[in-house]
């Protein structure tokens, strides 16, 4: 997630140039064949205005579903903060009736399960998944804190919260989060049976286990099923059809003048197709809010944030430090 107040003109650029630097080549080609050649075709502007006034509306609808996608994937993660503080204020209050050694070594271990959760979560959120687009090392040039953060590796973080006998039980299964959750529902149960809870309080907090559920669920089906291809599919060939029309209509406009004018087309037709895949980009680059790209829902730094709220709730030593902003971005 970019958080400076804007985004630079060159930052933008070199982020979409090649839309505009094929542009200019594809109307130079054009133009030049205009010029030296018998072959003279052109094309109306106003049909190709019509299609182009389409493609717009094509693609104000495609961003603002993938910005919905993006904002909703946000309400989710900002839920799952508050209901981790929830629970956690839950375990170190509820279970303060017989405090001992014994009770406060309970607490600590729900607490530190529910990080396992919030962490393992995070890492299945990274998956890659074959309609996402595939980063390589140049994507975190700007934000090295983040290679980290990928090298660190499921194990070595879950290591910190869980028994080993508990991560070797849960590396077998399938999804971690979900049996996390599971474990989290029998110890609970376990309480109730020590009579350290009552049966409303045992009932309390599996509806906040369930509330945990659903922003997993809620955060799966962002994650496992993208925006249809036929609607992300079409505005993109849309898009190419109508920059592919743009040197033959603006030859036609720039023809009523001197001479000179006919050069022009090179440069406009390269501005404008560049903006038409600018925000066709845009929304493509939204509709997976949690592949890791630099304008993603910054999860990894909304877990670190719940570690240290959650840890300095247990009065915890060596809390770990958030990470910082590099370059404008925050992963």
């Amino acid at each position: 997630m970019y958080v400076n107040r804007n985004y630079s003109f060159l930052m933008t650029f070199k982020w979409s140039k090649k839309p505009f630097y094929y542009g200019l080549v594809y109307a130079a080609i054009i133009t030049i064949l205009y010029q030296v050649t018998e072959i003279k075709f052109t094309l109306p502007w106003q049909p190709i205005s019509i299609i182009g006034i389409a493609v717009s509306f094509y693609l104000g609808f495609k961003n603002n579903s993938s910005y919905d996608r993006t904002w909703e994937a946000r309400k989710i993660w900002g839920a799952i903060v508050n209901d981790s503080r929830t629970f956690a204020t839950a375990v170190i209050s509820l279970l303060n009736e017989n405090p001992d050694h014994e009770t406060e070594i309970l607490k600590k271990s729900l607490i530190y399960r529910h990080l396992a959760w919030v962490i393992s979560l995070r890492y299945m959120m990274r998956i890659p998944k074959s309609w996402e687009h595939k980063f390589g090392p140049q994507n975190i040039v700007f934000v090295p804190t983040y290679a980290e953060i990928l090298n660190n590796g499921l194990d070595k973080e879950l290591k910190e919260y869980l028994s080993e006998s508990e991560l070797a039980h849960f590396r077998t299964k399938s999804n971690i989060p979900s049996q996390i959750l599971k474990k989290q529902s029998e110890v609970i149960k376990e309480i109730k049976n020590k009579g350290l809870i009552s049966d409303f309080k045992q009932v309390w907090f599996h509806q906040l286990i369930g509330r945990l559920y659903d922003n997993q669920g809620m955060s799966e089906r962002i994650k496992n099923f993208p925006l249809p291809r036929q609607y992300a599919s079409v505005a993109l060939w849309m898009t190419w059809v109508f920059c592919l029309l743009i040197p033959f209509g603006l030859l036609d406009i720039f023809l009523t003048s001197d001479e000179l004018w006919i050069w022009m087309t090179i440069p406009f037709s390269g501005m404008i197709i560049w903006i038409f895949f600018l925000m066709e980009k845009i929304g493509d680059y939204s509709e997976n809010p949690f592949e890791g790209a630099y304008n993603d829902v910054p999860i990894s730094s909304i877990t670190r944030g719940i570690e240290i709220d959650l840890r300095e709730m247990l009065d915890d030593e060596n809390i770990p430090k958030p990470y910082p902003v590099e370059n404008g971005f925050l992963m």
